[in-house]
């Protein structure tokens, strides 16, 4: 049985593995070293683990929507924590404030100096509050563009962590230049003098994600999502039905097999069955590698080559392989 699975936070379509789950933690508390418990244990054990595989091998693309925002999912936060050895946080955008929704500052990953930038949902109804659920204020995309200016002064790659359910869409924002703000963020990180790692870590939606996704690379994790609106939005606008939410996760094709074919994407990260809430050790470990791999590749490129070739892939988005 999964040790880390989460007893509190079932999913809808993960309601037989709860059962089952439920049912073995009952044996188990009843288990006096009963060979009759013992087995029945191992029996029902080993069904779980194909009842896992059953279930998780044959996700609609909705049910991977409510995997990307299980609340027990790893976030930007947390990947600092576990995939940096060193970070020093920095604030501010020098124009209006601080916006808590966009983490960034110095940090260390495998021994490679960088600049590490990344949205912020929070984790608890206080920290959520405190980040604005990781919807980014103009002040935040000038932070995250104020932090790439530095890295490139100093010749560091950026790498950025994008978790948003989309840019701040307040009054306030907008009144403060929200558009204008991803407007010339989308310009300088296309003409930024150094390599940038963009990491789609969970949801990556509308000009929210963009607006800090110009990047030489673009993965994602297996369950993230990368769109232009998100499903309830979709639905909204197309049926004037915000129910109708798991036809519009179909047919928004926001899954990772669906963003690498119209080549939106370079590269799709995998996650522990089921999420990556099930197992965060092993996802920390593969983004960390993954950052060291490709800034070994990137390291080598002459900046002239490196901007032509990051504007040549972002003009290239859209095609499908073979047309």
């Amino acid at each position: 049985m999964d040790k880390n699975q989460n007893q509190s936070h079932f999913l809808p379509h993960e309601k037989q593995i709860a059962e089952y789950i439920k049912t073995i933690e009952h044996l188990k508390k009843q288990d006096q070293d009963n060979p009759l418990f013992t087995a029945e244990i191992k029996k029902l054990e080993q069904k779980l683990d194909q009842l896992k595989e059953k279930i998780y091998s044959n996700l609609t693309p909705w049910e991977r929507v409510l995997i990307c925002r299980h609340p027990q999912r790893p976030h930007t936060i947390d990947f600092i924590k576990n995939v940096t050895e060193h970070f020093i946080e920095l604030f501010g955008d020098r124009e209006y404030g601080d916006d808590h929704s966009v983490i960034g500052g110095f940090a260390k990953i495998g021994g490679i100096k960088c600049m590490v930038i990344g949205q912020e949902k929070g984790s608890d109804t206080e920290s959520r509050v405190f980040r604005n659920f990781g919807m980014v204020n103009p002040e935040g995309f000038r932070k995250a563009l104020r932090l790439m200016k530095i890295a490139e002064k100093f010749n560091l790659p950026v790498v950025s962590f994008l978790d948003t359910p989309g840019a701040n869409p307040a009054l306030e924002a907008e009144e403060r230049g929200q558009s204008w703000a991803i407007a010339t963020n989308l310009r300088e990180m296309s003409r930024l003098k150094t390599p940038i790692i963009v990491l789609i870590i969970g949801e990556g939606c509308s000009g929210g994600a963009l607006g800090m996704g110009v990047g030489d690379i673009v993965a994602m994790l297996e369950h993230a999502y990368y769109s232009v609106i998100s499903p309830e939005g979709c639905a909204s606008i197309l049926w004037k039905d915000a129910a109708k939410k798991q036809q519009a996760a179909t047919a928004l094709k926001l899954n990772s097999e669906n963003l690498i074919e119209l080549n939106l994407i370079d590269e799709i990260i995998p996650e522990p069955l089921g999420g990556a809430h099930h197992d965060p050790q092993f996802v920390y470990k593969k983004i960390k590698q993954f950052i060291i791999d490709k800034y070994d590749v990137l390291k080598n490129i002459p900046k002239e080559i490196l901007l032509e070739q990051r504007y040549s892939k972002f003009r290239a988005m859209g095609k499908c392989v073979g047309m």
